[in-house]
C-alpha cells in the first residue's frame, strides 16, 4: 500500500502548510476560497458523472444505497468520530467537522482514488495514486487554509477507505471489469456534485448515508452487466 502512504504523507504535509497560512488569510479570502473550492469540487463531481452509461442502475444505487446509509446513520457516526478527535486534541475550530468530512470525500470519491488502488491492489506500480498525491497534497493546503485541521485528520478514514480498496483488489481485481469501475466512478462523481452543494451551502445534503451506493452499484453491475 505504498501509494495509499505516500498520499497520507502527502495530505499531513499539505494540510501542515495550510494551517500556517490560515492565521495570515483575511476572513473576506476565506469566503472567496471556499466559494473556489465548491465550484470545482460541482465541476469535478459532473465531469466524473457523466462518464456513467448505466444510468437506470446508478439512480437505483443511489436511492437503495442511500437508504440504507439512512439506516445506519453513517453521516452522524461520521460527526460523532470527528467531534470525539476534536475533544481528544482540544481543538476548538469551529470547522472542523466540516473540514473533516469535506476532505475525506474529495480524497476518497474521484476516479482515481478507485482506479490507482485497482492498479496497486493488482500488483502494478502505483502511478496514479502518486499521481493523486501530489493533487492532493496541493488540495489539502487549500483545505487546511480554509477549514482548519480537521483537514489533516481525514487521513484516517481516507487511509481506512483507500487501503480497503487496494486489499479488496488484490483478492479480486482481476475479476473487476473495466467497465464496472467506470460506474463506480460515475456515483461517486454524483455523490460528489451533493458535496459541492454542501460546500456551496445552496442546501445541506447527507452525502456520507448515500456512501453505500458505491458497493450497491457494484452489486447491480455484476447482476446486470456480466
Amino acid at each position: 500500500m505504498i501509494g495509499t502512504l505516500v498520499n497520507v504523507i502527502a495530505i499531513l504535509i499539505g494540510g501542515s502548510l495550510g494551517l500556517l497560512f490560515r492565521t495570515r488569510i483575511p476572513d473576506r479570502m476565506f469566503k472567496i476560497v471556499f466559494q473556489a473550492i465548491g465550484i470545482f469540487t460541482l465541476y469535478l463531481g459532473v465531469s466524473m458523472a457523466l462518464k456513467a452509461n448505466e444510468l437506470l442502475l446508478m439512480v437505483f444505487s443511489l436511492v437503495v444505497g442511500s437508504l440504507i446509509g439512512e439506516f445506519l446513520r453513517l453521516e452522524d457516526r461520521v460527526e460523532n468520530l470527528s467531534e470525539l478527535l476534536k475533544k481528544k486534541i482540544g481543538s476548538k475550530d469551529d470547522k472542523f467537522s466540516t473540514g473533516f468530512v469535506t476532505s475525506f470525500m474529495l480524497f476518497c470519491l474521484g476516479a482515481m482514488t478507485i482506479l490507482g488502488s485497482m492498479e496497486e491492489g493488482m500488483g502494478k506500480e502505483p502511478t496514479l495514486l502518486l499521481t493523486k498525491s501530489m493533487m492532493d497534497g496541493f488540495s489539502a493546503v487549500a483545505l487546511a487554509a480554509v477549514m482548519g485541521v480537521g483537514v489533516i485528520f481525514s487521513v484516517i478514514p481516507l487511509l481506512i477507505y483507500q487501503g480497503g480498496l487496494t486489499l479488496l483488489a488484490a483478492l479480486f481485481g482481476e475479476v473487476i471489469p473495466e467497465a464496472i469501475i467506470t460506474e463506480m466512478a460515475g456515483v461517486g462523481g454524483v455523490l460528489i456534485i451533493g458535496l459541492g452543494i454542501s460546500i456551496l451551502e445552496i442546501k445541506k445534503i447527507k452525502v456520507l448515508n448515500m456512501l453505500p451506493a458505491l458497493f450497491v452499484e457494484v452489486l447491480l453491475c455484476y447482476i446486470f452487466l456480466t
